[in-house]
């Protein structure tokens, strides 16, 4: 019974691994060309679905309260999208010369590409009591500038503009996510109090489309007879991807509570998950986009699809060491400021808000 409630609530875990099989039994269903034709179905209408839905989903009212926190935002959306790519591109110059697959390797690369989630960020935040509006805007922002950023150091690290065409990416990505994005946006003013009421499951909607598009992804790859993914690699990859979490998640947590970084204990709880966290949901697509008909693309998004359940994992193994840390931190500053806080100094106003509860 505790093994089908457990099953329930990671349903989309189990159905990536159910996905994954399913394509390994019967490839052919989800080849180009074959009877689920992925060329449409996946390339445009799936990926629009999952974008609208963001864009139906996203509260553009909760982001606009955090937009003064502009300091937060530069360190997040800067350690995401320039530090975090550039430093696994050094990383892997010493990998290169281990046996490990090298396309597993690019696929570390497309990793450290991506934006931060709209949704695993956000949530892991709320559940330590963190500053949930700076998570959410720095989610959403940083989804919004992955659109233009991530295809470019994707260009960057992996390939050139004469291999792949750099305009016919942008006019797809265009159409099928900005687009199908805005749109949500609108509708969504038009719908607003309904979706308030009835609160659709955007969530489980786009994890199922999203099934779809890596169950594709894999029937690809084994009905490709040139593709042998080595056990070895598999396992030193996953070491490296939960290395990569951990070190990087202790990198901004020393960075963000040095004594003159201006942030409060809650900001630094969101810096650590969304400067870390990389999405899925835009990612697979993304990459089905930029390495559209490429051989070793099911290989390529091994790492993303092994990042994913590894964040939501070790976050939420971290949630209760880190809701300590921020609470006595909390405490200890009310105890040194006391009530006359100077309301100029961050940590002034973390006492206030702790002390009247907002």
């Amino acid at each position: 019974m505790r093994l089908l409630e457990r099953m329930r609530k990671d349903w989309f875990m189990v159905g990536i691994v159910l996905a994954i099989a399913g394509a390994k039994l019967e490839p052919s269903i989800g080849v180009n060309g074959g009877p689920l034709k992925p060329e449409i179905t996946v390339s445009y209408i799936a990926v629009a679905t999952i974008f609208f839905n963001s864009g139906l989903s996203l509260k553009t009212e909760e982001l606009t309260s955090a937009l003064v926190h502009l300091k937060l935002h530069l360190f997040i959306q800067i350690f995401t999208l320039a530090f975090f790519p550039a430093t696994i591109w050094l990383f892997l110059q010493l990998l290169s010369i281990t046996p490990i697959n090298e396309w597993l390797l690019k696929g570390l690369q497309t990793v450290g590409c991506m934006p931060p989630p709209v949704s695993s960020a956000v949530i892991l935040t709320k559940a330590v009591g963190g500053n949930e509006a700076a998570a959410i805007f720095n989610s959403a922002f940083g989804s919004f500038l992955g659109i233009v950023i991530t295809p470019l150091l994707l260009l960057l690290f992996l390939g050139s503009s004469s291999s792949v065409p750099f305009t016919s990416i942008f006019s797809q990505l265009f159409m099928t996510v900005v687009v199908p994005l805005i749109i949500g946006q609108i509708v969504r003013r038009y719908i607003k109090d309904w979706l308030e009421r009835k609160k659709p499951p955007f969530g489980a909607i786009s994890s199922s489309v999203l099934l779809m598009i890596i169950y594709t992804t894999f029937c690809d790859t084994f009905s490709n007879p040139n593709i042998d993914l080595d056990k070895f690699s598999l396992v030193l990859i996953l070491l490296i991807i939960f290395s990569i979490q951990l070190s990087f998640m202790l990198l901004t947590f020393i960075f963000s509570t040095r004594n003159n970084s201006g942030f409060t204990p809650a900001d630094t709880v969101a810096i650590i998950f969304c400067s870390t966290h990389k999405s899925l949901t835009l990612g697979i697509p993304m990459l089905k986009i930029v390495f559209a008909g490429h051989e070793h693309l099911s290989l390529i998004s091994v790492p993303l699809l092994i990042y994913h359940p590894a964040q939501i994992l070790l976050g939420s193994v971290l949630v209760p060491t880190i809701k300590s840390w921020m609470v006595s931190r909390q405490k200890k500053l009310l105890q040194t400021r006391g009530p006359l806080a100077n309301l100029n100094n961050p940590e002034g106003l973390e006492y206030l808000s702790i002390k009247f509860g907002h």
